[in-house]
């Protein structure tokens, strides 16, 4: 293993969400990283405000999740409602996730608020790695690695680094300057996001949902309890200026009927887009975030979009600076995520906005179980083309068997220090080799080594004289197994970023091999 403290830091071009969460997921890999954003502070404008139970899975890796959740207000139904009645229509209870994932909710909590945590961990993490007040000026790379200009107010300053990582946003500076198209188009329709004080809980009670979609082909609006005020986002008709306070109170009464009194704390009106770079890599320079995908902003799927990147690249740069993969592995993170982000989160975002406005429906997508459809709308149920048998998918129907690419649900299971863990725990920073197997016929599981741990999982605990105590998972009534839904006697490798690479059946030394076949990119 190279040793990745001498390794030239990493370049990350904006501040936003996607980038300082891409920081703390490479200080979370152990690889140095340096961080940039052209205005003199974070951004405060009313943006995105609701953060998604995948998301919330990456925040809890890379060591902010308890930080944010302090601040945030967390909600168990994302609830929908008929304009006209005020009734509650179909609903999203994530209560069901419960056995899946130690965050069973998501949050609310806007965009400038969860920017200072983020930034306050980046510093804590690497002092002196975050830098205000530059602006990219210029860029070049070879084969060594790549360097970047940037004004700054004490005159220009250039930095070397090993890799570029493009998380400055829509009108990104770095896609411009690679020339690289953006396929997709912008809608001549903008959303008006305004925050407002109203209580709604004492002096004026509802009982809406914290997060609740009033559609209606006439006039719709979404409403969001966020930590401090409640958040209402609508259209504006073409052409229209945004209403004027007296105005937007009118409107907001006709949805949530009369209140005593209301405040307005902030507005911010913008474009709707669905659009997607062509290009997510060039040589050392990656697109991630806003800068390779412009998502209409329903569903909370832009920013928690962006999320899914910052999971999907640093362990791919960990495992290729620490000389245990080759440069092909990162081939793997344009090719997962552009089709996800283009025809999955796009496409979604997409027929949700429509529906929203009566112009379509999203059967397609609402139509599974409970389980099915709280895992999409949470983003658990996002499937990877982690190779050529696994077909990509944003939506679950239902539980059954895991598929190759699936996120592998973080179970709980008895680890060999006899407490219990979470499954999600073991593959902090390695692959997983998890062997269903009967723990009493001694099956020949491998030593652990550097990238990939090996586990067998039975309901029989490994007995001290079998050699296999130190690899050994209880599976407590084969909770795990049946919910994995494989075979007995089935291999089951799981990558860094909790995906399945591959399910197989057992045989000797296949593990390794497979683990091998994905590092190096071998045949």
């Amino acid at each position: 293993m190279k040793n990745t403290s001498e390794t030239k830091p990493i370049l990350i071009i904006g501040a936003g969400p996607v980038g300082l969460t891409t920081a703390l997921g490479l200080h979370y890999y152990r690889l140095p990283f340096k961080i940039f954003e052209e205005d003199a502070t974070l951004s405060l404008d009313t943006k995105a405000g609701t953060i998604l139970t995948r998301t919330l899975e990456a925040f809890r890796r890379y060591g902010v999740a308890d930080a944010v959740l302090q601040k945030a207000l967390r909600l168990d139904e994302i609830g929908g409602l008929d304009r006209a009645t005020n009734k509650p229509t179909l609903s999203v209870r994530t209560e069901v996730l419960a056995e899946d994932t130690r965050f069973p909710f998501v949050i609310n909590l806007p965009q400038h608020h969860l920017e200072p945590i983020l930034q306050r961990a980046v510093d804590e993490a690497s002092p002196g790695s975050m830098h205000l007040s530059h602006r990219l000026k210029s860029f070049r790379q070879n084969e060594g690695g790549v360097a970047a200009i940037f004004d700054t107010p004490q005159g220009e300053r250039e930095f070397e680094g090993s890799y570029l990582l493009a998380c400055d946003g829509g009108r990104s500076t770095v896609r411009t300057q690679l020339d690289i198209p953006v396929d997709g188009v912008s809608h001549d329709i903008r959303y008006m996001l305004v925050d407002l004080k109203v209580d709604l809980d004492l002096a004026n009670p509802r009982d809406y949902p914290y997060l609740a979609y009033f559609s209606d082909p006439e006039e719709w609006m979404i409403l969001v309890r966020q930590p401090h005020c409640w958040r209402f986002l609508f259209p504006l008709a073409p052409g229209m200026e945004p209403p004027s306070n007296d105005a937007f109170g009118e409107k907001v009464r006709r949805f949530i009927g009369d209140v005593d009194k209301l405040e307005v704390i902030n507005t911010v009106v913008y474009r709707v887009h669905h659009r997607i770079a062509s290009e997510w890599q060039r040589d050392r320079i990656f697109l991630m975030g806003d800068a390779a995908h412009l998502i209409t902003p329903m569903w909370a799927l832009g920013l928690n979009t962006g999320i899914l990147d910052a999971i999907n690249l640093p362990w791919r740069l960990a495992w290729v600076l620490r000389g245990w993969a080759g440069p092909d592995l990162l081939r793997g993170y344009a090719r997962e995520q552009m089709p996800l982000a283009a025809n999955g989160s796009g496409e979604m975002a997409e027929q949700a906005r429509k529906y929203m406005g009566g112009q379509g429906d999203v059967t397609d997508l609402m139509s599974g179980t409970a389980w099915g459809l709280a895992a999409t709308r949470t983003m658990l149920g996002v499937r990877l083309g982690v190779d050529d048998s696994a077909q990509w998918s944003m939506v679950k129907m239902d539980k059954g068997p895991l598929l190759v690419g699936d996120r592998v649900p973080d179970f709980e299971v008895q680890a060999p220090d006899g407490r219990p863990h979470r499954l999600h725990d073991l593959i902090d920073n390695t692959f997983l080799a998890l062997y269903f197997t009967d723990a009493r016929r001694k099956p020949k599981i491998p030593a652990h080594s550097p990238g990939l741990k090996h586990y067998v999982v039975s309901r029989w605990d490994a007995p001290l004289d079998s050699g296999l105590r130190d690899r050994a998972l209880l599976d407590v009534g084969e909770r795990l197994f049946n919910r994995m839904g494989c075979a007995p006697n089935t291999l089951v490798l799981i990558r860094p970023d909790d995906h399945v690479a591959a399910i197989e059946p057992i045989t000797p030394g296949r593990a390794d091999e497979l683990y091998r076949r994905i590092v190096l990119q071998q045949g």
